[in-house]
Protein backbone atom coordinates (compact mmCIF):
# COMPACT_ATOMS: atom_id res chain seq x y z
CA UNK A 1 0.00 0.00 0.00
CA UNK A 2 2.66 2.77 1.02
CA UNK A 3 4.57 1.74 -2.42
CA UNK A 4 1.38 2.29 -3.83
CA UNK A 5 0.39 5.53 -2.31
CA UNK A 6 3.96 6.77 -2.82
CA UNK A 7 4.02 6.11 -6.30
CA UNK A 8 0.87 7.95 -6.94
CA UNK A 9 1.54 10.76 -5.25
CA UNK A 10 4.81 11.50 -7.00
CA UNK A 11 3.23 11.10 -10.15
CA UNK A 12 0.43 13.38 -9.41
CA UNK A 13 2.59 15.89 -8.01
CA UNK A 14 4.96 16.26 -10.97
CA UNK A 15 2.19 15.66 -13.20
CA UNK A 16 0.12 18.73 -11.80
CA UNK A 17 3.53 21.01 -12.11
CA UNK A 18 3.75 19.93 -15.56
CA UNK A 19 0.64 20.83 -17.23
CA UNK A 20 -0.92 23.55 -15.21
CA UNK A 21 -0.23 26.44 -16.19
CA UNK A 22 2.22 28.74 -13.21
CA UNK A 23 -0.37 31.36 -12.92
CA UNK A 24 -3.55 28.81 -12.37
CA UNK A 25 -1.47 26.40 -10.50
CA UNK A 26 -1.85 27.46 -7.05
CA UNK A 27 -5.82 27.94 -7.35
CA UNK A 28 -5.92 24.43 -8.99
CA UNK A 29 -4.10 22.82 -6.59
CA UNK A 30 -6.40 24.07 -3.70
CA UNK A 31 -9.39 22.63 -6.23
CA UNK A 32 -7.55 18.96 -6.19
CA UNK A 33 -7.27 19.54 -2.27
CA UNK A 34 -10.62 20.22 -1.80
CA UNK A 35 -11.80 16.87 -4.28
CA UNK A 36 -9.60 14.75 -1.98
CA UNK A 37 -11.35 16.28 1.09
CA UNK A 38 -14.53 15.43 -0.52
CA UNK A 39 -13.21 12.21 -1.29
CA UNK A 40 -12.44 11.55 2.30
CA UNK A 41 -15.44 12.20 3.72
CA UNK A 42 -17.02 9.84 1.21
CA UNK A 43 -14.91 6.78 2.04
CA UNK A 44 -15.34 7.63 6.08
CA UNK A 45 -18.90 8.17 5.70
CA UNK A 46 -18.91 4.82 3.51
CA UNK A 47 -17.00 2.83 6.14
CA UNK A 48 -19.09 4.23 8.76
CA UNK A 49 -22.32 3.38 7.67
CA UNK A 50 -20.96 -0.26 6.28
CA UNK A 51 -18.95 -0.91 9.71
CA UNK A 52 -21.16 0.87 12.17
CA UNK A 53 -24.71 0.33 11.03
CA UNK A 54 -24.55 -3.02 8.34
CA UNK A 55 -21.83 -4.90 10.80
CA UNK A 56 -19.97 -5.81 7.55
CA UNK A 57 -16.26 -7.25 8.45
CA UNK A 58 -12.82 -5.85 7.42
CA UNK A 59 -12.39 -8.04 5.06
CA UNK A 60 -15.59 -7.13 3.00
CA UNK A 61 -15.05 -3.45 3.60
CA UNK A 62 -11.36 -3.45 2.20
CA UNK A 63 -12.72 -5.72 -0.89
CA UNK A 64 -15.04 -3.46 -1.48
CA UNK A 65 -12.45 -0.48 -1.60
CA UNK A 66 -10.18 -2.13 -3.36
CA UNK A 67 -12.47 -3.46 -6.08
CA UNK A 68 -13.90 -0.06 -6.34
CA UNK A 69 -10.42 1.33 -6.73
CA UNK A 70 -9.41 -1.13 -9.60
CA UNK A 71 -12.81 -0.25 -11.19
CA UNK A 72 -12.11 3.52 -11.51
CA UNK A 73 -8.74 3.09 -12.39
CA UNK A 74 -9.98 1.20 -15.43
CA UNK A 75 -12.50 3.68 -16.69
CA UNK A 76 -9.65 6.48 -16.21
CA UNK A 77 -7.66 4.07 -18.47
CA UNK A 78 -10.60 4.04 -21.31
CA UNK A 79 -12.09 7.41 -20.57
CA UNK A 80 -9.39 9.67 -20.58
CA UNK A 81 -6.62 10.43 -23.45
CA UNK A 82 -3.12 10.15 -23.51
CA UNK A 83 -1.16 13.33 -22.90
CA UNK A 84 1.49 14.71 -24.29
CA UNK A 85 4.64 15.44 -22.09
CA UNK A 86 5.74 19.38 -22.43
CA UNK A 87 8.91 18.93 -21.56
CA UNK A 88 11.00 14.63 -21.24
CA UNK A 89 11.75 14.25 -17.97
CA UNK A 90 15.11 14.19 -16.50
CA UNK A 91 15.79 10.08 -15.53
CA UNK A 92 18.29 10.49 -13.03
CA UNK A 93 18.16 11.42 -9.48
CA UNK A 94 18.54 15.28 -9.55
CA UNK A 95 20.10 17.85 -6.42
CA UNK A 96 21.08 21.50 -7.41
CA UNK A 97 21.78 24.56 -5.39
CA UNK A 98 18.89 26.60 -6.82
CA UNK A 99 16.21 24.16 -5.31
CA UNK A 100 18.77 24.47 -1.76
CA UNK A 101 15.37 26.74 -0.35
CA UNK A 102 12.84 24.09 -1.42
CA UNK A 103 14.84 20.89 0.03
CA UNK A 104 14.31 23.03 3.61
CA UNK A 105 11.03 24.24 3.44
CA UNK A 106 9.82 20.64 2.32
CA UNK A 107 12.13 18.93 5.52
CA UNK A 108 10.31 21.79 7.53
CA UNK A 109 7.63 20.61 6.65
CA UNK A 110 7.77 17.06 6.93
CA UNK A 111 8.79 17.90 10.72
CA UNK A 112 5.62 20.31 10.97
CA UNK A 113 3.20 17.43 9.92
CA UNK A 114 4.48 14.35 11.72
CA UNK A 115 4.57 16.55 14.89
CA UNK A 116 0.39 17.12 14.40
CA UNK A 117 -0.16 13.73 12.72
CA UNK A 118 2.06 11.96 15.71
CA UNK A 119 1.92 13.93 18.93
CA UNK A 120 -1.21 16.46 18.22
CA UNK A 121 -3.62 13.42 18.13
CA UNK A 122 -1.97 11.63 20.80
CA UNK A 123 -2.11 14.51 23.23
CA UNK A 124 -5.55 15.06 22.61
CA UNK A 125 -6.25 11.07 23.58
CA UNK A 126 -3.58 11.20 26.26
CA UNK A 127 -3.88 14.39 28.45
CA UNK A 128 -8.00 14.94 27.33
CA UNK A 129 -9.76 11.46 26.96
CA UNK A 130 -10.83 12.12 23.21
CA UNK A 131 -12.50 8.86 22.39
CA UNK A 132 -11.99 7.40 18.76
CA UNK A 133 -15.76 8.79 17.56
CA UNK A 134 -14.44 12.24 18.68
CA UNK A 135 -11.17 12.70 17.43
CA UNK A 136 -13.11 10.88 14.14
CA UNK A 137 -15.45 13.58 14.31
CA UNK A 138 -12.43 16.24 14.17
CA UNK A 139 -11.51 14.41 11.31
CA UNK A 140 -14.48 15.32 9.97
CA UNK A 141 -14.03 19.12 10.43
CA UNK A 142 -11.01 19.13 8.97
CA UNK A 143 -12.51 17.55 5.43
CA UNK A 144 -15.35 19.89 5.41
CA UNK A 145 -13.36 23.17 6.04
CA UNK A 146 -11.00 22.23 3.05
CA UNK A 147 -13.54 21.34 1.01
CA UNK A 148 -15.47 24.37 1.43
CA UNK A 149 -12.23 26.88 1.78
CA UNK A 150 -9.31 24.67 -0.34
CA UNK A 151 -9.81 26.11 -3.57
CA UNK A 152 -10.29 29.72 -2.57
CA UNK A 153 -6.93 29.52 -0.17
CA UNK A 154 -5.51 28.36 -3.41
CA UNK A 155 -6.65 31.32 -5.02
CA UNK A 156 -5.44 33.62 -2.25
CA UNK A 157 -2.08 32.32 -2.61
CA UNK A 158 -1.74 32.64 -6.28
CA UNK A 159 -3.05 36.48 -5.71
CA UNK A 160 -0.36 37.44 -2.69
CA UNK A 161 2.54 35.32 -3.54
CA UNK A 162 4.61 32.76 -1.63
CA UNK A 163 6.37 34.24 0.79
CA UNK A 164 3.47 36.11 2.03
CA UNK A 165 1.08 33.05 2.32
CA UNK A 166 3.72 31.26 3.84
CA UNK A 167 4.89 34.01 6.60
CA UNK A 168 0.80 33.73 7.86
CA UNK A 169 1.26 30.28 8.13
CA UNK A 170 4.05 30.00 10.02
CA UNK A 171 3.17 32.90 11.93
CA UNK A 172 0.12 30.78 13.24
CA UNK A 173 2.06 27.43 13.37
CA UNK A 174 4.04 29.76 15.58
CA UNK A 175 1.00 30.04 18.05
CA UNK A 176 -0.54 26.94 17.40
CA UNK A 177 2.46 24.77 18.69
CA UNK A 178 2.96 27.02 21.89
CA UNK A 179 -0.88 26.77 22.30
CA UNK A 180 -0.43 22.39 22.57
CA UNK A 181 1.87 23.16 24.72
CA UNK A 182 0.07 25.35 27.50
CA UNK A 183 -3.51 24.39 26.89
CA UNK A 184 -5.18 22.57 29.53
CA UNK A 185 -9.12 22.54 28.61
CA UNK A 186 -10.28 19.61 25.91
CA UNK A 187 -12.12 22.35 24.04
CA UNK A 188 -9.54 24.45 23.09
CA UNK A 189 -7.16 21.79 22.67
CA UNK A 190 -9.60 20.58 20.18
CA UNK A 191 -9.72 24.46 18.22
CA UNK A 192 -6.34 24.46 18.66
CA UNK A 193 -6.09 20.63 16.43
CA UNK A 194 -8.53 22.20 13.66
CA UNK A 195 -6.85 25.11 13.30
CA UNK A 196 -3.16 23.39 13.01
CA UNK A 197 -4.97 21.10 10.06
CA UNK A 198 -6.35 24.40 8.59
CA UNK A 199 -2.57 25.91 7.93
CA UNK A 200 -1.55 22.66 5.77
CA UNK A 201 -3.63 23.54 3.21
CA UNK A 202 -1.29 26.90 2.94
CA UNK A 203 1.68 24.21 1.81
CA UNK A 204 0.53 24.79 -1.84
CA UNK A 205 2.79 27.73 -1.97
CA UNK A 206 6.02 25.10 -1.25
CA UNK A 207 5.02 23.40 -4.85
CA UNK A 208 4.10 26.93 -6.69
CA UNK A 209 7.37 28.54 -5.65
CA UNK A 210 9.59 25.02 -6.80
CA UNK A 211 7.29 25.57 -9.88
CA UNK A 212 8.39 28.98 -10.63
CA UNK A 213 11.91 28.15 -9.88
CA UNK A 214 12.38 24.53 -11.82
CA UNK A 215 14.27 23.82 -15.10
CA UNK A 216 10.82 22.20 -15.93
CA UNK A 217 12.71 18.75 -17.04
CA UNK A 218 13.56 18.30 -13.28
CA UNK A 219 10.49 18.84 -11.93
CA UNK A 220 9.63 14.52 -11.87
CA UNK A 221 12.66 13.57 -10.31
CA UNK A 222 12.75 16.58 -8.24
CA UNK A 223 9.06 15.65 -6.87
CA UNK A 224 10.49 12.10 -6.08
CA UNK A 225 13.80 13.91 -4.16
CA UNK A 226 10.90 15.94 -2.59
CA UNK A 227 9.33 12.94 -0.87
CA UNK A 228 12.39 11.22 0.37
CA UNK A 229 13.72 14.48 2.14
CA UNK A 230 9.69 14.80 3.17
CA UNK A 231 10.48 11.09 4.71
CA UNK A 232 13.89 11.63 6.60
CA UNK A 233 11.65 14.05 8.87
CA UNK A 234 9.15 11.13 8.95
CA UNK A 235 11.37 8.55 9.85
CA UNK A 236 13.52 10.56 12.48
CA UNK A 237 11.29 13.09 14.33
CA UNK A 238 8.69 10.36 15.64
CA UNK A 239 11.47 8.62 17.16
CA UNK A 240 13.33 11.46 18.35
CA UNK A 241 10.73 13.52 19.90
CA UNK A 242 8.69 10.15 21.07
CA UNK A 243 11.93 9.98 23.83
CA UNK A 244 11.49 13.87 24.68
CA UNK A 245 7.59 13.21 25.23
CA UNK A 246 8.43 10.54 27.90
CA UNK A 247 9.95 13.42 29.67
CA UNK A 248 7.92 16.63 28.44
CA UNK A 249 5.06 16.97 26.30
CA UNK A 250 5.20 20.52 26.58
CA UNK A 251 8.51 20.05 25.45
CA UNK A 252 7.92 18.65 22.28
CA UNK A 253 5.34 21.37 21.22
CA UNK A 254 7.97 24.06 22.02
CA UNK A 255 10.35 22.49 20.08
CA UNK A 256 7.27 21.86 16.85
CA UNK A 257 7.28 26.16 17.54
CA UNK A 258 11.19 26.41 16.86
CA UNK A 259 10.40 24.22 13.40
CA UNK A 260 8.02 26.87 13.00
CA UNK A 261 10.42 30.06 13.36
CA UNK A 262 12.78 27.94 11.07
CA UNK A 263 9.81 27.79 8.79
CA UNK A 264 9.37 31.71 8.95
CA UNK A 265 12.79 32.25 8.47
CA UNK A 266 13.39 30.23 5.70
CA UNK A 267 10.09 31.38 4.05
CA UNK A 268 11.36 35.10 4.22
CA UNK A 269 14.41 34.09 1.13
CA UNK A 270 11.44 33.73 -1.46
CA UNK A 271 11.52 36.49 -3.82
CA UNK A 272 7.91 38.19 -4.40
CA UNK A 273 8.40 36.99 -7.85
CA UNK A 274 10.16 33.92 -7.82
CA UNK A 275 12.01 32.65 -11.00
CA UNK A 276 14.62 30.37 -12.46
CA UNK A 277 16.99 32.90 -12.85
CA UNK A 278 15.84 34.42 -9.04
CA UNK A 279 15.44 31.36 -6.70
CA UNK A 280 16.42 33.24 -3.75
CA UNK A 281 15.54 36.82 -2.64
CA UNK A 282 18.75 38.01 -2.01
CA UNK A 283 20.78 36.49 -4.80
CA UNK A 284 22.24 38.80 -7.44
CA UNK A 285 20.83 37.73 -10.26
CA UNK A 286 18.13 40.30 -12.23
CA UNK A 287 14.74 39.82 -10.56
CA UNK A 288 11.75 42.29 -10.37
CA UNK A 289 12.26 41.79 -6.30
Amino acid sequence: MSVGFHYYETTQQSLTLQWVDKKESAHFLGKALAMKSFASLLAFGGIWLLMDWFDVSYKTTYLLAGGIGFLVTVLLYFGFPTYEQPHVQTKKIVLKKNYALYYVLTFLSGARRQIFMVFAGFMMVEKFGYSVGEISLLFGINYIFNLLFASKIGQWVGKIGERKALTFEYVGLIFVFVGYALVETAELAAALYVIDHMFFALAIAIKTYFQKIADQKDIAATASVSFTINHIAAVIIPVLLGMVWLYSSTLVFMIGAGFAVCSLVASQLIPLVPTESKPFRFSNKVSTD
